[in-house]
C-alpha cells in the first residue's frame, strides 16, 4: 500500500512515520508514504495558497490553483487512486471503511486541508472521497491522515507481527463489530484485585464464551 499525503506541512509526520509499526512496516516495504509539499506547486511569487473568501466572512481559503497543479501531478504517478479530502464533513472513517479502502486499493491520496477549507472547485473536479475522524474541527488534515495511514496500514499484510491481530479486536467483523472484551494479564492478583477465574482454567471454549459475554 502506498500512500501520498499533499500537505502544507510535510514535517509534522515525521515523528508519526518513524516509530514503531509504521516505521517497521515502511522498512520491510509493506507500505509507502510520499509526501508531497503543496506549497511547491503555487504559481504566486511568494508561493501564497490562500485568499478571502467570495461572499465574506473569517478565515483564508485554500486557492484551487496550487491544489490542481498538485493533484493532477500525483495522479499522473497514481491513475487510479483515490483522492480522500480529510475535512469535518466528510463521511466518518470507520473500521468498515478502512477494510474497504485496504482491499479495494494499492494507493491513497490524502489530501490535507487547511485554513476555512478548500475552494469547492478543487472537490467538485477532483476529490473522489470525503473522510472525517469526528465531529469536530481540526487546524488541518495532518492529523486526519495521520488516522487513515495508521488505520488502513494494520490491516496490511505483513504491517503486524501477528496477522490474526487485527482479525480479533474492536469493530472486526470476527467480534460483530461491537468492542473488544477487557484484558488481562500476569500476576493473576494484583493489589486484590484478581483476574477472572475462566481466563486461567485453560478452557478455550469457555474463555470464548466469556470473551463474547463481555464484548462492549
Amino acid at each position: 500500500m502506498k500512500f501520498f499525503v499533499l500537505t502544507l506541512f510535510p514535517e509534522m509526520f515525521k515523528g508519526f512515520l518513524n516509530e514503531s509499526i509504521l516505521k517497521k512496516a515502511q522498512g520491510k516495504g509493506v507500505i509507502e508514504i510520499e509526501m508531497v509539499d503543496i506549497r511547491n506547486y503555487s504559481t504566486d511569487k511568494h508561493h501564497k495558497v490562500d485568499d478571502t473568501p467570495y461572499g465574506g466572512g473569517a478565515g483564508m481559503v485554500f486557492t484551487p490553483q496550487p491544489l490542481f497543479d498538485c493533484i493532477e501531478e500525483v495522479k499522473k504517478k497514481a491513475p487510479k487512486a483515490p483522492v480522500i479530502y480529510m475535512t469535518p464533513g466528510g463521511e466518518r472513517l470507520t473500521q468498515v471503511r478502512a477494510e474497504r479502502l485496504n482491499t479495494k486499493f494499492e494507493q491513497l491520496i490524502l489530501l490535507c486541508g487547511h485554513y476555512e477549507g478548500i475552494d469547492q472547485r478543487v472537490i467538485d473536479s477532483l476529490v473522489d472521497m470525503e473522510l472525517s475522524i469526528g465531529d469536530f474541527v481540526l487546524s488541518g488534515g495532518e492529523l486526519a491522515a495521520m488516522v487513515v495511514i495508521d488505520a488502513v496500514s494494520r490491516l496490511v499484510p505483513g504491517t503486524l507481527g501477528n496477522e490474526a491481530s487485527h482479525q480479533e479486536e474492536s469493530f472486526s467483523k470476527k467480534l460483530d463489530r461491537k468492542r473488544e472484551y477487557p484484558h488481562y494479564t500476569k500476576p493473576a492478583e494484583f493489589r486484590g484485585m484478581k483476574v477472572p477465574e475462566v481466563l486461567l482454567n485453560g478452557n478455550h471454549a469457555e474463555i470464548e464464551k466469556w470473551r463474547r459475554n463481555h464484548l462492549r
